[in-house]
C-alpha cells in the first residue's frame, strides 16, 4: 500500500514538473531568437517624411507632472462630445482611478462613446473582480476590452503585451506617453511613492485632416480593438447591489471633482505650433516581432548633425541594438543617454541586467547619465538636434523592441524641442555622468546613492541569472 502511494506521489510530482516545464519553455522559447527588421519595412521608412510644412496646424505641449496628467485627462473628458478612446498597459484601483472613471461615466451619461483597451495580463491581475471597473463596464456607452488575455494552455500568450499608453478625445485631442493609469503615475505629486513620467499633448483643430497624426492613432486603435486578440470584459456586470452602490458613489464623486475642472480649457495656450506630428508603432500581433520601433528610432537619430539625447528608464540592448548605438555614436558628435541608476530604478529585472551589461552600454560611446533623484524616472523621449522630438511608450530594452506593442509620436518643431530639452536638462541636473571605467564624474548637489549590502548581493546574483532570459526584460 505504501509503495503504491509512493508511486502515485512520484507520478503527481512528475506531472507537475512536466506542466512547469511546458509553461516555462512555451512562454520563453518562442521569443528567445530576435527577428531582424525586414527589407520590406526598411523600404517603408522615409526619414524625410517626418518633416513637414506646418499646413496641418497641429500644436503640442508636454505634460510633465503626475497632477498635470490627471488634470489634463479630466479636462479632456469634460469637453468630450462624441468619443473617448483610451489604451493603456495597466490600470489599478486608487484615488486617481476613481476620479478618472467618475469622469468617464459622466461622459457616457452624456452620450459620449467611451472605449477602454487594457493589456490582458495586467487587466486580469489588477482589474478583475474590482467594483469600479464592473460599474464602468455596465454602462451601455462604456466598453472595456482586454488585449491578449493569457491562456496557460498556450503559454506563449503570456508574453507579447499591450504597452501602448494614449488617450484620444473627439479626434482633436491626443495625450500620449509612458504613464500607466494609476496613483503611482497620475494624481497627487506630493505622495511618498510616485514615478516621474512624461506625455505629449497634441491638439489638432483641423479634425480629420489627412496629414494629422490623430486619425492615424485612431485607425491603429480600431485595428487593435476589432482584432481577435481583444475581448470585451465586465459587460455582464449591470446588476448587483455593489455595482449600483459604486455607480452612485462615482456619480457623487464627479459632482465634487468637476468644480476644480475648468468649464473650457484653452488648448492653444497649453501648446505650441509644430510643423508635423507623425505616429510610429510596433507590429500588433502577440508573437515575436520585427523591431519596427527600434529601426525607425535609429534611422531618425542617424539624421542628427550635432546632438541626440535619449531618455529611457532602462537600457537592455540586443546585439543589433548595441551595433546600432555604436553606429550612431560614430556618426553623431554628441550622443547622450539618461537612464535610472540601479539605486533609483524600480524595475528589478532591468536593473539586474544593467548591473551585468553596464560596461557594454558604456562601450557604445554614448555619454551615459544615471539619475539619482528622489523617485524613479519612467519617461521615454528622444531629442534630435534642435527640431525633432519623440515621446511615447518605447523603452530602449528588448521587451519594447521585440515583444510588446509600442506607440511613439515624432514631432518637428524648434519651440517644442526646447521645451522637451528643458525637462530633460532638469532631470540631468539630478544625475551623474558615468566615466568609461564605470566611475562617476562628481557634481555639486548630486549625491551618489549607494545600494545596501543586501541589494548589492541580490543584484550580483540576479544579474547572472537574468542573462538566461534577458530578452524578456
Amino acid at each position: 500500500m505504501k509503495k503504491k502511494k509512493r508511486t502515485i506521489t512520484k507520478r503527481i510530482l512528475l506531472l507537475i514538473l512536466i506542466v512547469i516545464l511546458y509553461e516555462a519553455v512555451g512562454a520563453c522559447l518562442p521569443f528567445a531568437f530576435q527577428k531582424p527588421v525586414s527589407d520590406s519595412y526598411k523600404n517603408k521608412v522615409d526619414v524625410q517624411a517626418f518633416r513637414g510644412t506646418g499646413k496641418t496646424k497641429e500644436r503640442a505641449g508636454i505634460v510633465e507632472t503626475n497632477k498635470g496628467a490627471l488634470d489634463t485627462r479630466l479636462a479632456m473628458f469634460k469637453e468630450a462630445k462624441k468619443s473617448i478612446v483610451i489604451s493603456t498597459f495597466d490600470i489599478r484601483e486608487g484615488k486617481s482611478t476613481d476620479d478618472t472613471f467618475a469622469a468617464l461615466l459622466n461622459a457616457a451619461d452624456r452620450g459620449v462613446k467611451v472605449q477602454v483597451l487594457v493589456d490582458g495580463l495586467y487587466g486580469m491581475l489588477h482589474m478583475n473582480g474590482k467594483t469600479v471597473f464592473q460599474a464602468a463596464g455596465s454602462h451601455k456607452n462604456l466598453e472595456i476590452k482586454f488585449y491578449n488575455e493569457p491562456n496557460f494552455i498556450k503559454p506563449w500568450t503570456i508574453n507579447g503585451r499591450l504597452h501602448d499608453k494614449y488617450v484620444v478625445v473627439d479626434g482633436s485631442l491626443l495625450l500620449m506617453g509612458g504613464r500607466n493609469m494609476f496613483d503611482y503615475f497620475i494624481g497627487d505629486d506630493s505622495r511618498g511613492s510616485i514615478g516621474y513620467d512624461r506625455e505629449v499633448l497634441l491638439y489638432s483643430p483641423n479634425e480629420g485632416f489627412e496629414g494629422n497624426a490623430i486619425p492615424q492613432v485612431l485607425s491603429y486603435f480600431h485595428k487593435l480593438w476589432d482584432s481577435s486578440d481583444c475581448k470585451t470584459v465586465f459587460s455582464g456586470s449591470s446588476s448587483g447591489e455593489k455595482v449600483e452602490t459604486e455607480i452612485k458613489y462615482l456619480s457623487s464623486r464627479y459632482e465634487k471633482i468637476k468644480k476644480r475642472i475648468p468649464e473650457r480649457t484653452d488648448w492653444t495656450r497649453k501648446t505650441v505650433p509644430v510643423k508635423k506630428a507623425s505616429f510610429v508603432t510596433n507590429p500588433t500581433h502577440i508573437g515575436n516581432k520585427e523591431p519596427y520601433m527600434w529601426y525607425t528610432m535609429q534611422q531618425l537619430m542617424l539624421t542628427a548633425k550635432k546632438d541626440v539625447t535619449i531618455q529611457t528608464p532602462y537600457a537592455v540592448f540586443s546585439g543589433d541594438m548595441y551595433q546600432g548605438m555604436e553606429e550612431l555614436t560614430s556618426k553623431v558628435p554628441n550622443v547622450e543617454m539618461l537612464v535610472n541608476s540601479t539605486a533609483a530604478g524600480d524595475n528589478f529585472i532591468a536593473s539586474s541586467d544593467y548591473t551585468m551589461n553596464r560596461p557594454k552600454v558604456l562601450k557604445t560611446g554614448a555619454k551615459v547619465y544615471e539619475f539619482f533623484g528622489d523617485h524613479s524616472c519612467h519617461g521615454k523621449s528622444i531629442a534630435i538636434d534642435n527640431d525633432l522630438s519623440v515621446i511615447g511608450s518605447y523603452n530602449f530594452d528588448m521587451r519594447s523592441t521585440y515583444l510588446d506593442t509600442e506607440t511613439m509620436l515624432v514631432l518637428e518643431g524648434e519651440e517644442f524641442n526646447r521645451e522637451l530639452r528643458g525637462h530633460m536638462d532638469h532631470l540631468k541636473s539630478q544625475s551623474l555622468k558615468v566615466n568609461s571605467d564605470g566611475t562617476y564624474v562628481p557634481k555639486q548637489g548630486v549625491e551618489k546613492k549607494e545600494l545596501s549590502s543586501s541589494k548589492k548581493l541580490i543584484f550580483k546574483v540576479s544579474s547572472v541569472f537574468i542573462q538566461l532570459f534577458r530578452y524578456l526584460a
